[in-house]
């Protein structure tokens, strides 16, 4: 009879213990305490509906990340009068092997915002233009700076010391706060982010709040995935060397040698030094330990580079400072969320072979700047989302010529055994060395000054068309027929898919989409 009564006891507990847990859960949720969307986001109670940060600062925006995306935009609303508090994993100088080559029509952005300085003291190099290399032959391409300012050019620099002069530039100002930490997560409430809870430099965990949060923790970002739907390509890597004392073919000119199996950068980052960039398609590269890559680079890579340079790329290679990286793409695609925004590389990614990253954050920034400007308040979140949906459209003629231009010429340029894709491959080369409106049109578009995607599908087509004629003149085969009908559908299959990745209606028909013609809040 005891035991009866013992079970009927544990059983009654047990069951009143999940009606109170069904109960708490449902007032928790209630009041927005519990944990959503994974770990990335939390939810939180916000007393009295006022957001106020546990050091008791107040900010109008939170920048998550101080990297080229996160410093301009923080330099730049902070000119503009806003709190901007900034939250950065690691504050010392960065050391990558990317970012360092900023195209003219990225440097005009730059002198856009105010920040033409921060190239300056750093040894940064001008650029002028490209040289290819093809099969022993080359051709110059030149930047249209014609009707530009003389100081107007490409700049190539160290990331590190680029990125620290920006950092120091927004720190300057008053009302931008810059502080090192790692952002754990997301603050959310009733579905509108309100901050962040990060980690101090000494352990402490902390939140801050604000009207608007923009994430710009860069291609690694661990926060992206409650903002968009992030769908990340590794279509190669990068191996990066510095050959010192070395003279280029053309000074002041970045060099892309159309090599086997893929391209192989050269462009100087300072008054000493030369990066180069070894492209490897695939996500797996040789052994740096077990000497497979100094291997690789001295039989595959070190007869395929100008005669120029080979001694000084074979003495970078014996010095053994060998670094790799992922080369990632990714298309932006945002979920519209209610006091949040994704900006740079966190948002919005493509193949580096083109250096046209920053371009695009520089642009991206300025469109955001001049969104924001109209308003004195950020508080009215989801009306301000609303409103900043106009941004994902009015960025697309800069960014979308650069994402596809990037995509669709690592392709081209990367060797193939099909001999439609080596025609294509070819046409490129012989197009761009024609001089003229067929250098000239795709440079300018590569560089930012002319971002414009009908112009760029032109001309994409019209190397198609051209390899096509090449084909068929003098005497058209069948074989050759065959071969240039496959050469056209290859292109398409190159840059339709990228297009759509970009979204068809807002790359060559932004005005038609609603949100480009938002108006600010009224409030």
């Amino acid at each position: 009879m005891a035991d009866w009564y013992l079970w009927a006891w544990i059983l009654c507990s047990s069951m009143t213990l999940v009606v109170l847990r069904g109960s708490v859960l449902k007032r928790r949720k209630g009041n927005g305490i519990s944990a959503t969307r994974g770990e990335s986001v939390k939810r939180v109670l916000v007393g009295n509906g006022e957001c106020r940060s546990a050091d008791g600062s107040d900010a109008d925006v939170i920048i998550v990340g101080a990297g080229v995306a996160g410093s301009a935009l923080a330099h730049t609303l902070g000119k503009d009068g806003r709190r901007v508090h900034v939250i950065e994993r690691d504050l010392t100088e960065p050391d990558r092997i990317v970012g360092e080559l900023l195209q003219p029509g990225g440097y005009l952005k730059l002198i856009e915002l105010g920040l033409e300085d921060c190239v300056e003291e750093i040894d940064a190099q001008k650029v002028f233009g490209y040289a290819l290399f093809k099969d022993g032959k080359h051709t110059r391409l030149s930047y249209p700076l014609e009707n530009f300012h003389s100081d107007v050019s490409g700049r190539s620099f160290h990331n590190g010391r680029f990125i620290q002069r920006m950092r120091e530039k927004a720190a300057s100002l008053p009302n931008v706060h810059l502080e090192q930490g790692t952002v754990t997560s997301l603050l959310e409430e009733k579905g509108t982010i309100r901050g962040v809870q990060y980690k101090t430099k000494d352990g402490r965990e902390l939140t801050a709040f604000a009207p608007l949060t923009i994430v710009c923790d860069g291609c690694f970002s661990n926060l992206r995935r409650s903002l968009c739907n992030p769908k990340v390509d590794v279509p190669s890597c990068f191996v990066g060397l510095v050959l010192e004392n070395c003279h280029l073919p053309y000074s002041n000119h970045g060099h892309v040698i159309l090599a086997d199996p893929s391209p192989i950068l050269f462009y100087p980052i300072s008054s000493t030094e030369v990066r180069c960039l070894v492209d490897i398609p695939g996500q797996k590269v040789p052994s740096i330990a077990k000497g497979e890559m100094t291997n690789y680079l001295k039989t595959i890579v070190a007869h395929q580079v100008p005669s120029e340079i080979y001694d000084s790329f074979v003495a970078a290679v014996d010095k053994g400072n060998i670094r790799t990286m992922p080369n990632r793409s990714m298309p932006a695609s945002p979920y519209p969320t209610p006091g949040a925004l994704l900006m740079g590389d966190a948002f919005n990614m493509r193949h580096p072979l083109t250096g046209g990253g920053m371009t695009v954050a520089l642009s991206d920034i300025v469109v955001l700047r001049d969104l924001l400007r109209p308003l004195r308040d950020l508080n009215d979140a989801p009306n301000l989302c609303k409103y900043l949906e106009s941004f994902y459209t009015l960025r697309k003629p800069v960014a979308s010529t650069i994402n596809t231009l990037a995509g669709a010429l690592y392709k081209v340029f990367s060797a193939s055994p099909d001999q439609a894709s080596k025609e294509m491959r070819q046409a490129c080369f012989d197009y761009l060395s024609l001089g003229g409106v067929f250098s000239t049109g795709p440079i300018s578009l590569l560089s930012g000054l002319n971002p414009r995607p009908l112009s760029l599908v032109m001309h994409f087509f019209a190397v198609a068309i051209y390899g096509i004629g090449r084909l068929l003149v003098p005497f058209p085969s069948p074989k050759r027929i065959w071969i240039g009908a496959r050469l056209i559908t290859g292109a398409s299959g190159i840059i339709f898919p990228i297009i759509k990745s970009e979204g068809v209606r807002q790359m060559f028909f932004p005005a038609t989409v609603p949100a480009y013609y938002r108006a600010p809040p009224l409030k």
